[in-house]
């Protein structure tokens, strides 16, 4: 089985099936045998790594494989360069201290399509895009490490995880790689410093 790259919707859950009347990977994957290597949570949207090959999703998964996961988030406030800096040096979270590899500031991603429904948007309270890599994955991570700086989370995509990222990818659109093209990814990937 491939590796099958999908640009998981907005309010999808990262599970074929539930009981909770909540719209599934099953209206955009086909090939039930494949799993998330990963979560991303039902209300983020990007880049979600699916398969069946279970040394491939191992190595996806293992904490030990340090593949880095860059997110693009749109945050409630202005990011200065101190939450940033808090950021990278790691913040106190209840369950251990969290670092991203980096955070940075950035522009509007000029490639993004409108999310339904759409932020909630405050005339007095700017907002403002972030980048940040992180090389594990803790439940809603991100959102509470920029919440830890004062930053709430609006819009929380996942552009990359390791070599791969959406490119062109549009909500709902997947791209497959076969074994040899992901193993041969992974083989030329250097991890982020």
């Amino acid at each position: 089985m491939p590796l099958i790259l999908l640009n998981k919707p907005y309010r999808v859950l990262s599970q074929f099936t539930t009981d909770s009347g909540k719209e599934t990977l099953a209206a955009y994957v086909r090939d039930r045998h494949a799993y998330p290597a990963g979560r991303l949570d039902y209300d983020s949207e990007g880049l979600l790594a699916l398969t069946d090959h279970g040394p491939l999703q191992a190595r996806l998964s293992e904490p030990a494989g340090k593949l880095a996961k860059v997110y693009r988030v749109q945050v409630e406030g202005e990011a200065g360069d101190n939450a940033l800096q808090s950021l990278q040096q790691g913040v106190a979270l209840k369950d251990g201290p969290a670092q991203a590899i980096y955070a940075r500031r950035i522009a509007t991603p000029g490639t993004l399509w409108p999310r339904d429904p759409p932020i909630r948007v405050r005339k007095a309270v700017p907002d403002c895009w972030i980048e940040l890599a992180l090389d594990e994955g803790r439940n809603r991570q991100v959102r509470r490490m920029t919440a830890a700086v004062g930053l709430p989370t609006l819009r929380l995509i996942r552009w990359r995880i390791g070599p791969w990222s959406l490119d062109n990818l549009v909500p709902g659109d997947s791209r497959e790689l076969t074994l040899d093209e992901a193993w041969r990814d992974l083989d030329r990937y250097r991890p982020l410093d």
